[in-house]
């Protein structure tokens, strides 16, 4: 079977806000969307934005979290051709209404990250990997 991922889906508490947060912070322009739901095309697969209820239904999971509950240990990660770009980008990203989670630092294997979670609280490195190139396409390859 094809290794790869065609979509990913975010529930979310407010499309508006989480509009701002992809498109002031990112940049990102929406492909498509609906009142009641948005999609980004990426490179190579698709980023959605749902309201978490609707998400829930479709998945035929309602209230699968509670409200305070802790936020699983995941990341979606956008790596950036430099160092020098990972700060500016947490700042952006918190400015346009999310939450810096952890100021850039080089971690002990190598390269330049940091942590913003958005406004609904999905966490995202942003991060520079030397051993990482990113192609025309913005695709990132394992270049160990």
């Amino acid at each position: 079977m094809q290794q790869q991922i065609s979509l990913i889906t975010l529930g979310i508490a407010d499309i508006a806000r989480s509009k701002r947060f992809y498109g002031e912070g990112f940049g990102w322009t929406p492909v498509f969307e609906t009142p009641g739901i948005v999609f980004y095309q990426m490179n190579g697969l698709m980023l959605g934005l749902w309201p978490t209820p609707d998400l829930e239904a479709d998945m035929q999971r309602p209230g699968q979290r509670p409200v305070l509950v802790r936020p699983g240990a995941f990341a979606l990660a956008h790596n950036v051709a430099t160092q020098a770009d990972v700060q500016p980008l947490l700042d952006r990203l918190a400015a346009a209404g999310g939450r810096m989670l952890r100021v850039a630092d080089a971690p002990p294997h190598g390269g330049f990250r940091g942590y913003v979670a958005d406004p609904d609280d999905h966490a995202w490195e942003i991060a520079w990997n030397p051993a990482w190139p990113i192609d025309a396409e913005g695709r990132v390859k394992f270049g160990i």
